[in-house]
């Protein structure tokens, strides 16, 4: 396992199980145990001068849901505390999430400096949407901070990182890329639902801002739509000014899922974290498997740097078949316990093979360019024994292998 560094809340002594209960509880409006869910669209003022004050103020707490809610509020003061930062926004999903922390600063004329190897949603906002608006992406090799480094121009304005990246989980150095955005006066944003607060802290390691897919690890349960934004005060004051425009906004019922979701989020990850493990040593050891893309296997190339900044190596897993698109595709199909469904993070293990599903519209050789090959699977650890899923994988490898 990775050196663990200590966790400690503002008292100084909680740890992590201890923080994801009681994350965001003293701004609680109320003694109940359970968060209130305020499910209103809008809030009773005393008088005028109470609402011109609110509709004057950055995110007011009880105006209008668009602009803030307690419940919203709480939740977001749960996901600070956890990330490490001064303040966060939740959105009504994680490409609300991306979009928000993307756009958020960026005018005609900028650059971005961005991952080749990153959510396929994330990669559209950087080559079909920012172009649209006069905003040019430069797309570079996520493993080595020499590539973001020689891609920065004097427009460049954000530099964007995944790691673990999605589908291969190549590894990115977060304190490198923070460093060469001080040095260059570059805001740089991590994407971090693949690590969780849990597994990864990249605000602490100089990352300026970092989002999430809170529907996947953070909620848990693949139950709700959410997304998060988490960075400085002075960030997300102007996150929340282009969500408030752009009107993403999280329903407070899924705010307080996504709360009760993680109350479990160290106990999960940790589980998660084990299984991956398992499952990677299995599959390196399997004939039926080319490749496991997993940074906690020595072999993978990003080990010492994730080693280095995690302390945890996530749920997330992927590997090469042998058979290529056909014996992914058998594979997929063939499994009795692990379910043939998108997303990742639940409590349930999930499986997906992006060349026969969500990769289908890229050419062959645009997706073997980013390492996404025929066979590739990606894997999404649950909670169940791990046992169990060694043994679905080994009947379900059995039947891919035949012809």
């Amino acid at each position: 396992m990775p050196r663990r560094a200590a966790r400690r809340n503002d008292a100084g002594t909680a740890g992590e199980s201890t923080r994801c209960v009681h994350a965001g509880s003293r701004h609680s409006r109320s003694a109940a145990l359970s968060p209130p869910i305020y499910q209103t669209a809008t809030f009773r003022l005393p008088n005028a001068a109470t609402g011109a004050r609110f509709c004057d103020a950055v995110a007011p707490a009880e105006l209008y849901t668009r602009w803030g809610n307690p419940t919203l509020k709480q939740l977001e003061a749960a996901l600070a505390e956890l990330e490490g930062g001064e303040a966060a926004l939740v959105t009504a999903s994680g490409m609300a999430a991306a979009s928000i922390a993307i756009l958020t600063g960026l005018k005609k004329g900028d650059h971005v400096v961005g991952g080749s190897a990153a959510y396929a949603g994330t990669l559209e906002i950087e080559t079909e949407l920012l172009p649209r608006f006069g905003v040019e992406a430069s797309l570079v090799e996520n493993t080595d901070v020499e590539s973001y480094r020689r891609a920065i121009r004097p427009n460049t304005k954000l530099i964007l990182v995944e790691t673990p990246a999605n589908p291969t989980l190549s590894v990115t150095d977060l304190a490198g890329v923070a460093r060469l955005g001080r040095q260059h006066g570059i805001r740089t944003v991590a994407d971090n639902t693949f690590a969780t607060p849990i597994n990864q802290n990249p605000l602490r390691l100089g990352i300026d801002a970092v989002f999430h897919s809170a529907t996947k690890a953070l909620s848990g349960h693949s139950d709700v739509s959410a997304g998060a934004v988490v960075g400085s005060r002075r960030f997300i004051r102007e996150a929340w000014y282009t969500l408030k425009l752009l009107g993403p906004v999280l329903n407070p019922f899924d705010a307080w899922l996504v709360m009760r979701g993680l109350r479990t989020l160290a106990l999960r990850a940790r589980r998660q974290n084990e299984n991956a493990q398992a499952v990677a040593r299995f599959l390196s050891r399997h004939p039926a498997v080319s490749r496991v893309h997993y940074p906690g296997l020595p072999s993978h190339p990003g080990h010492r740097v994730a080693r280095r900044q995690m302390s945890g190596f996530g749920g997330l897993l992927s590997f090469d078949l042998k058979g290529g698109l056909k014996a992914g595709v058998r594979l997929v199909e063939s499994l009795k316990v692990i379910t043939l469904a998108v997303s990742l993070g639940g409590v349930e293990t999930l499986v997906q093979h992006p060349a026969s599903m969500s990769h289908t519209m890229i050419p062959k050789k645009a997706r073997e360019e980013t390492g996404i090959t025929d066979g590739l699977i990606r894997f999404s650890c649950g909670i169940e024994d791990a046992g169990d899923l060694i043994a679905d994988l080994d009947q379900g490898l059995r039947k891919a292998a035949r012809r």
